[in-house]
């Protein structure tokens, strides 16, 4: 890892496709990725780690089994570990994720969205 800055907006425009995370820098044991989000994921879970969006850009939809929460720019939302969840974007996203490392992005889910954590 760098010890330089490293700048958001310039990662983000790196990051080439859909649900792909990308790392953009380590603290401790926890991952913070960017990622840019449009249409729905899969259901899944994280049953061992809370897991922390921070929208930087678009609108978010985290889908829960009895509600659905709705995210925009700036704002933040844990989905505690073991909380089925799908989001979604009807529009392009750009989003962070504050998550242990090693955490699968579609959790237990797994299937064709699953994608290896990229370095930038």
């Amino acid at each position: 890892m760098s010890e330089q800055p490293r700048n958001i907006g310039e990662a983000l425009e790196s990051v080439e496709g859909f649900w792909q995370p990308h790392r953009l820098v380590s603290i401790n044991d926890y991952d913070v990725k960017v990622v840019r989000i449009h249409g729905e994921f899969v259901w899944h879970t994280h049953p061992d780690t809370d897991e922390l969006f921070l929208v930087r850009s678009g609108c978010l939809t985290i889908q829960l089994r009895d509600h659905d929460v709705e995210l925009g720019p700036e704002d933040v939302y844990v989905v505690p570990a073991g909380v089925e969840h799908c989001p979604k974007a009807e529009g392009e996203v750009e989003a962070l994720l504050f998550e242990p490392k090693g955490t699968v992005n579609t959790g237990d889910a797994g299937g064709a969205m699953t994608s290896p954590l990229r370095e930038l």
